[in-house]
This record gives structure tokens, sequence and C-alpha cells, in this order.
């Protein structure tokens, strides 16, 4: 790649996923490769822009998995994980021989931490390697992407040192992964401003800069936006945020904030957005539990209000309270949980929905029932508000239905 990026480009920020790589990994959410290849039609859908499918010399399944998304998925490019060695570099090459367009995608630890107790090499043999494996990829791939791992932990000099020697070897992404989610979304931007300006040929040969960011300390999607702002153009992600230990950063929080905040980022994603809740919902039939009901966006509870004060709000105007609809996500709806803490405007609306209509006076009676009960009952269910209304108030309901019929 050569030249600079045109600014069209640069609004765009691209989407790398690595549900069926890095998320598969996470305890429990190990898949066949006929779920991988369900799940990579998903994605495709969705509108991810680079898929990882996998790490092909890992095992013959995941190989297996890789080569059969490369024959069927078409949208998006096909990346396999290499580490930094000639036979995993050439596995993957092999698993992406049908791919209409193929990544490479090569690491090596860059930390001296990993380099001494992990790899047992310096870093002198970290550069040769680096340099060797990044230029044999590009033999095989006009596509690859050089990752240093635990960038975030490693020394600055050496960590630019190793960078410059994989963008010369002819990376075309440079992915700086904060491996074990330790660092701060103000070090993270740093670190890309700094490796930016230390290495010139990155914006003059167009090489995308990358964020990976894990949520050990809950900041992966705060982190990798704040690379984002720092010159990464692209970002990688997991549906649902599923990873090693606390997971990747959010596919759907990092579309949602582009989508939601344009007025403050100025860029913008392929995501189709609408389509975030059903890939969402393929993830956790496959992997046999979903996100916690509090997850952001694709949440039970994203865009569900029992507080009457709140209820009370978005009854008058949704945007009291809600920053974007269900819809533009692709949930069902707005949900109004009724409990202890749900105020008269709920009630009303839910017993008005359900063809019970009550004078003030009348809502007030059955209000102080229904806060007794939800005082008791955890879950307040349509059948226990009925039960609340007097046999005349049934029987009006009754009689208004029978005049319909």
């Amino acid at each position: 790649m050569s030249g600079t990026m045109s600014e069209a480009a640069k609004q765009q920020v691209l989407i790398f996923d690595t549900t069926l790589r890095d998320g598969e990994q996470s305890p429990g959410c190990s898949m066949t490769t006929e779920e991988k290849l369900t799940m990579a039609r998903a994605l495709e859908a969705v509108g991810v822009d680079i898929l990882e499918a996998g790490f092909a010399i890992a095992s013959e399944g995941d190989f297996a998995a890789i080569d059969s998304i490369a024959r069927t998925v078409r949208g998006p490019k096909i990346a396999s994980l290499a580490r930094a060695r000639r036979e995993d570099i050439e596995a993957a090459a092999r698993s992406l021989e049908h791919a209409d367009r193929a990544r490479i995608h090569v690491f090596l630890a860059s930390s001296d931490l990993h380099l001494e107790y992990k790899l047992r090499i310096g870093r002198e043999q970290a550069l040769h390697q680096t340099g060797e494996a990044v230029h044999h990829a590009r033999t095989l791939a006009d596509d690859v992407e050089f990752s240093p791992e635990d960038a975030t932990r490693s020394d600055r000099d050496f960590l630019v040192e190793m960078v410059r020697v994989a963008v010369e070897a002819g990376a075309t992404t440079i992915n700086m992964p904060d491996t074990v989610g330790y660092t701060t979304p103000e070090e993270y931007g740093r670190l890309f401003r700094e490796v930016r300006e230390r290495i010139p040929a990155i914006d003059a040969q167009g090489v995308i800069l990358s964020s990976h960011c894990h949520d050990d300390l809950g900041m992966a999607v705060a982190n990798s936006l704040a690379a984002v702002q720092a010159g990464a153009r692209q970002v990688e992600c997991t549906i649902n945020g599923i990873g090693e230990r606390a997971g990747n950063a959010a596919l759907e929080e990092i579309a949602a904030n582009f989508f939601v905040r344009a007025d403050y980022y100025h860029l913008h994603t392929g995501i189709h957005l609408k389509k975030l809740n059903a890939v969402s919902q393929t993830l956790r039939e496959i992997i046999s539990f979903g996100p916690s009901p509090n997850k952001a966006i694709v949440g039970a509870n994203a865009f569900a209000h029992e507080s009457g004060i709140h209820q009370h709000g978005m009854l008058a105007n949704p945007l009291c309270y809600e920053i974007m609809t269900p819809e533009s996500v692709g949930a069902d709806s707005t949900h109004l949980v009724l409990g202890k803490h749900s105020g008269r405007a709920a009630l009303r609306h839910r017993l008005e929905t359900l063809g019970y209509a009550l004078t003030a006076e009348e809502l007030l009676d059955v209000y102080h029932r229904f806060v007794a009960l939800a005082d008791r009952k955890k879950n307040i269910y349509d059948q226990d508000l009925i039960g609340l209304l007097t046999t005349q108030h049934r029987e009006q309901k009754s009689g208004n239905m029978a005049a319909v019929d």
C-alpha cells in the first residue's frame, strides 16, 4: 500500500471482528466448524470489515473452520492468526487459499516480561524474528497485520523499533494490543500518537494502526475509542465482548458510540446497527449463554425502565432517558418494567394497554395495592395487575369486549 489515505478513507473506522478467534478462547465459548460458519455468516451480515476466523496451526479443527469460512464468506476479509514462525505463517496462508481477500495476522511478544519468561529470547532476536516473519508473510499475502503482543507493558523505545521493523518488512496494518487490559485511555492514546510521530512511514505509506483491548479493568471500549482519537483506524473487538479472562472490547458498543456520538467523533463504521441484536442472539444460541442483563446495547435491560421518575419521562418523551431507540440496534421495543420503583404513570399506561381505563381516584387505590404487592413479589405480571382490579372493572372490560365482538 502506498500513498496517503484519502480524507474519505480516514473517516471510516474498520471493524476487525475476532469473535471466532480471541472470543472463542473464552472458557465455554468453543465452537464447532459448523457453528463457526454460522457465526461467520452472521458477522458478514452485520457488516464487519475483517473477520479473524481462527488460528490455523492451533488444531485441525481450527484450520478446517478457517478454510470453510474462506470458501463461503465473501463480504469481509478473512484473517488467520500466526505466531512469528514460518510453519505458522504457511499454515495460515494455506487455510486462506480460497478467500476472496485474505489477511495473515502475525504476532510476537514485545514486552521484556513475555520475551524473558514466555519466549526465552532477547530483544535482538525478537527484532530479527519480526522482520523475517512479516517479510515471509508478505510473500504469501498482500495484506499482513503485525501485532507486538503486550504492547502496553513494553519498553517504549523497543516497541517503536519493533513496529519500525515490521513496517519496513511490509506490514500493512500495525495492531498495538493491550493484551492484559492494563492501560488507560490517556496512556493508550499517547502510545498511538508517539508511534505515528516516531515512524513517519506509517502515515506516508498508509499503514493502518489498530487497537485490540481487553477488559480486565473495564476499560476496553474506552481505550479503543482513545486509540481511534489518536489515529487508529481499525478496532479489534468481539460480539458481546467475549474473550480471554474479562473479554475484549464489545463490537456493539464500539459501533453504537460512533453512531450516537457522530457529532463528537466525526467517524463511522460499516456496521449495520439494526442487525446488532440479531448477531448477539446468534452468538448466545451457539455458546449457550448470553450477555448480562445490564450489558450495554444488547442486554435484556438495555431498554428497560423501572424507576417511576424514568418511566414518567419515557412516557412524556423517550429522549428523556434513551439516547438511541431500541429499533436502531434491532431490539424489539422499550420495556417499562413494573416493580416497587414504578410510579402511577407507568401503572396507568400498562392498564390502559390491557384495556382498563381508571379514574384518578381508582388508579390511586389500585396503585397503593400494587406497591404493597411489589414489596412482596419481585416480578409483577399482567395477571397480577388484573387481580388488583375490582370485579366491576374486570366485568366492564369483559362487557366492552363482548360489545366489540
